[in-house]
């Protein structure tokens, strides 16, 4: 069965992914792109149009378990341990945000992932996330 094909429904079937328009564009051997469009039901600021840190959070997590079931090594679903997020400015309002999550190692139970959010200014992250994901036997 070929995972990046599972990985890929799975993300479609998360009802939170489909509430922020989560799109998956790349997704194979440990590597996944998620992209998430400006949307006014995501605005964390009305004032200044961000959006909300929490939709950011949701979207690297999607990503990232993208990103660790899709690899070579991994037997099947995945579930987060531990994520850390580093928020390195605010995403511009009006503007798509992409992330890229790459699985670099994983282990008999653990895959270890780390990921980019960046929009239009992608030399300029958004954000930037380490995290740790379970490996189901």
């Amino acid at each position: 069965m070929d995972k990046s094909k599972i990985a890929a429904q799975f993300i479609q079937a998360i009802p939170h992914a489909r509430a922020l328009g989560l799109a998956l564009t790349e997704i194979g051997d440990g590597v996944s792109v998620i992209e998430m469009p400006y949307a006014e039901h995501l605005v964390g600021d009305p004032k200044t149009g961000v959006i909300h840190g929490g939709a950011v959070s949701a979207l690297m997590d999607t990503c990232c378990g993208a990103a660790a079931m899709s690899h070579p090594n991994s037997p099947s679903g995945t579930a987060t341990i531990d994520l850390r997020i580093d928020y390195m400015r605010p995403a511009t309002a009006g503007q798509t945000i992409v992330t890229r999550a790459e699985c670099y190692n994983i282990t008999r139970s653990v895959a270890f992932v780390r990921a980019t959010a960046v929009d239009d200014d992608t030399n300029n992250p958004v954000a930037m996330a380490t995290g740790a994901f379970t490996v189901e036997r």
